[in-house]
């Protein structure tokens, strides 16, 4: 089953706050892989590395299915991300998948799939303060509308 169309647009929303948010000076990360630590340190921080990485492993799997271009991607011990930086298009064999899910939405699928988890474990009140000190500055309640999606 698909992430949830909301939970898909609040994974959008961060991303974009997060690709606002880079400066120059920065290194040149996927905006992906930032909201990915950040999530990683505030959730870490909260209820343990080792929980933390039974849950990234859990949402990469359920991405994977949704995303071909993350089968490259892995957990390493700690939770962080390896080769997620290098998903990039590639010439799949099964094109109806790779039109269905392009490239570019891996990482859309992967940090929607880790926030459906932390949802269900944790209660939407719980997650959305986890986020909102994560991101002070993002508007995260104007991600969602009531169809989905921002108007």
């Amino acid at each position: 089953m698909a992430a949830s169309l909301k939970t898909r647009d609040l994974a959008r929303c961060l991303l974009n706050y997060e690709a606002a948010s880079a400066t120059s000076t920065e290194p040149k990360e996927s905006a992906a892989l930032g909201v990915y630590e950040k999530l990683r340190q505030s959730l870490s921080a909260f209820a343990g590395e080792a929980a933390f990485e039974s849950l990234a492993f859990r949402a990469l799997t359920q991405a994977k299915s949704e995303a071909p271009s993350l089968w490259a991607v892995q957990v390493t011990e700690g939770g962080s991300l390896q080769n997620l930086g290098d998903v990039e298009p590639q010439s799949d064999t099964d094109q109806g998948l790779a039109a269905k899910f392009p490239a570019g939405d891996g990482g859309i699928i992967l940090i929607a799939r880790l926030l459906g988890l932390v949802h269900i474990f944790l209660g939407e009140a719980l997650t959305m303060r986890l986020l909102r000190v994560t991101w002070p500055g993002a508007a995260l309640d104007d991600c969602n509308s009531e169809n989905g999606r921002k108007t």
